[in-house]
């Protein structure tokens, strides 16, 4: 909330000050547990005086109507100016003092600013129309220069005093204006840079932990919440009892930091270590003893709870808590979380089984996958249930549980989003694969796919986790046609451009259709980006694009499946063909063996178009052996050897020919050429 107060307190100010013509050299911000403040450097000490004109009637119009003018503009008909038959008021507006114009603005904004939740107190609070802040507004302190802006609001008037540490010096402070608020207020204990709190924190927290032989296990979420917990931020170390570390160490580490705030530590083989650092907001007289003591019982108490869950937990095996799963409704439209685990576990056998997941046990992968969700019931997970998974792991390793299950348990979320460890073991590649698919097959097969910016059962975030197992173990998963296969295509694209992958790419694959297999589809769109940004690339996707808006101007195609170099297409016109009667079979192939020469054009045909047909009948046939292959790299060099000829042969040939039979001819090449390229990629959805 201090971060966002800070943006939307500088924010609001420089739109004020705009509204009045001024503008600030420069605003800073800070904020404190206790205050809020913005200084805005350089503003000019009045606003510019303006001259405003005002159109008026016509000097033919009504007495009234120029009656209704004068009343609207204060001035007298002697002062009015006439310019070409009509009557325009010139109003100048003198500059304000600066100060006159700061004290409306500091009110609007206190009243009017954006705190995501608030209060009211006091008598006034019975109205809702009464000032509400996120607490109680003590004090306001408002200066242009040395001189208070004169300011009040529900009885809070503004002046030059504020008040120090709270413990430090609660006495008032007098500031003499903006060049001496940090520094006075930090010889009072108050440090009101955020960023200057966070570093003292963060820096001693380190030393502490290095003086005492540990490494302190880094958190700038923690480091930016103590920042805003305290004014005069000091660090200390505290330990804790040695046998609380039979408790998981991710129970520990929750339990320190969510409940208390505090860092925790590691010894040199990478173990949690029975030691935290605290942050107090005073400067103790005993060294901080007194605190430290403090938060040590406070931590024991609270690890205490955590030991008697954990050794509950131990108490019932992890089979007797799946019993439990049955009576737990996972959706109204998909049963329950029993019925759900089952269809975990079948699905996480057939992986293994299949191959889809190389060198996986089918009872290892079955096994963890019918326990993933036993901690659901267990008391630590209802006590912390950000550690669900990470407890039944434990809970498994300690019930003796083979290590693979165990581990598969724990992992089985995993990937939780972008930049989360991906599981590599084949048992937990499994039944992660296996958890996040049923997730997507049950709620788009229930009618229930994310829409707009809702996605309440994280769809996304599953399938996006689907496409980084299968793309980091290279498994050949064929992924289900129709709109999940659209819906995979979409999270890839997200997936791909955070990863430095372009979309149109990924769209000019997905293009040919067909194409349901994401490592075999990410290693095409590879190797065209690869390509395309290179000169052959280039080069060729220009020369593409000319042939497939020459094609598309005479409305000419030749269909891949019949795009043999032979072939006679004819315009789509809508017309019948008048030989679609005809048995053309030994004309064709009599055509294609010769054309593959080059020896049915004739002698004056130009080199360039000869050139191109020869290097189209050896390309074709290597692009689309490459990609059977899947040799994406070589499917992308047969295209290159297209490059130069199809940029020689619109430098020397004229496509639209007067001869009727030239121009069928060159076009049939053209799209014999766009139809090549089209067996690796659908250029047309490539940008540039």
């Amino acid at each position: 909330m201090q971060a966002k107060a800070r943006n939307d307190l500088a924010r609001l100010f420089a739109e004020e000050l705009a509204k009045t013509g001024l503008e600030a050299d420069a605003i800073e911000t800070f904020a404190t547990p206790r205050r809020l403040g913005l200084i805005a450097r350089g503003l000019p000490l009045a606003t510019a005086a303006v001259s405003e004109e005002l159109k008026g009637p016509r000097s033919s119009a009504p007495p009234q109507a120029l009656e209704g003018f004068l009343r609207k503009t204060g001035l007298a008909r002697e002062q009015l100016v006439e310019r070409d038959g009509v009557f325009f008021a010139v109003i100048d507006k003198p500059g304000q003092a600066t100060a006159e114009v700061l004290g409306p603005i500091v009110e609007r904004i206190v009243r009017t600013f954006p705190w995501p939740k608030s209060m009211r107190w006091g008598s006034a609070s019975a109205s809702t129309a009464s000032l509400r802040w996120v607490r109680p507004l003590q004090g306001i302190v408002a200066l242009l220069g040395d001189a208070i802006v004169p300011v009040e609001i529900d009885g809070v008037a503004a002046g030059a005093t504020t008040l120090g540490h709270r413990f430090h010096h609660p006495g008032p402070i007098t500031l003499g204006g903006a060049s001496d608020y940090a520094e006075k207020l930090r010889a009072c204990h108050v440090i009101v840079d955020p960023d200057e709190r966070a570093a003292i924190i963060r820096d001693r927290a380190q030393a502490l932990a290095a003086e005492a032989g540990l490494t302190l296990v880094e958190d700038e979420g923690l480091v930016a919440e103590n920042a805003g917990l305290t004014e005069w931020p000091v660090p200390l170390l505290g330990r804790f009892d040695p046998d609380y570390l039979d408790v998981p160490p991710e129970v520990i580490q929750l339990t320190a930091r969510t409940n208390q705030k505090y860092f925790v530590l590691k010894d040199d083989s990478g173990a949690l270590a029975p030691a935290f650092i605290c942050t107090a907001n005073i400067e103790a007289s005993d060294g901080g003893a007194a605190i430290v003591a403090g938060n040590q019982r406070v931590l024991a108490a609270r690890l205490s709870d955590a030991r008697f869950f954990w050794e509950q937990d131990l108490k019932i095996p992890l089979d007797e808590q799946a019993q439990k799963l049955s009576g737990i409704v996972f959706h109204e439209k998909l049963g329950t979380v029993a019925e759900r685990v089952t269809r975990i576990a079948d699905l996480a056998e057939w992986l293994a089984i299949e191959a889809v997941v190389p060198n996986c046990d089918p009872d290892h992968a079955r096994r963890a996958a019918e326990l993933c969700k036993a901690d659901l019931v267990t008391g630590m997970v209802g006590e912390f249930p950000e550690l669900q998974g990470l407890i039944g792991g434990y809970l498994a390793e300690a019930q003796g549980e083979p290590k693979a299950v165990a581990d598969a348990i724990r992992d089985h979320y995993k990937p939780v989003g972008q930049g989360d460890e991906v599981p590599t073991a084949p048992v937990t590649v499994a039944v992660a694969l296996a958890e996040k698919l049923d997730t997507l097959r049950q709620f788009f097969g229930a009618g229930m796919p994310p829409t707009g910016s809702k996605d309440p059962f994280a769809l996304r975030r599953a399938a996006l986790g689907v496409i980084q197992i299968v793309a980091a173990n290279a498994l050949r998963l064929p992924i289900a046609s129709g709109e999940l296969l659209d819906f995979f295509a979409d999270r890839l694209k997200v997936q791909q451009r955070e990863a430095g992958a372009r979309h149109d790419l990924i769209d000019a694959v997905f293009a040919l259709g067909g194409e349901d297999d994401l490592v075999r589809l990410l290693a095409r769109v590879t190797a065209l980006q690869s390509f395309v940004e290179g000169p052959d690339g280039a080069n060729l996707l220009a020369g593409y694009k000319r042939a497939a808006n020459i094609l598309k101007k005479e409305n000419w195609d030749l269909p891949r499946v019949l795009a043999s170099p032979g072939e006679q297409a004819i315009p789509q016109t809508g017309e019948e063909d008048p030989l679609v009667e005809v048995d053309q079979a030994p004309e064709l192939a009599a055509s294609i063996a010769s054309q593959a020469q080059g020896s049915d054009l004739p002698a004056d045909a130009p080199a360039a178009e000869r050139a191109l047909v020869m290097v189209l009948h050896e390309a074709e046939p290597r692009a689309t052996r490459a990609v059977e292959d899947e040799d994406f790299a070589a499917a992308m060099a047969a295209l290159a050897s297209l490059r130069g000829p199809i940029d020689a042969f619109f430098e020397d040939v004229t496509v639209n020919d007067p001869d009727s039979e030239v121009r069928r001819r060159r076009l049939n090449l053209l799209a014999r050429f766009k139809n090549a390229v089209h067996g690796v990629a659908d250029f047309s959805k490539i940008e540039g």
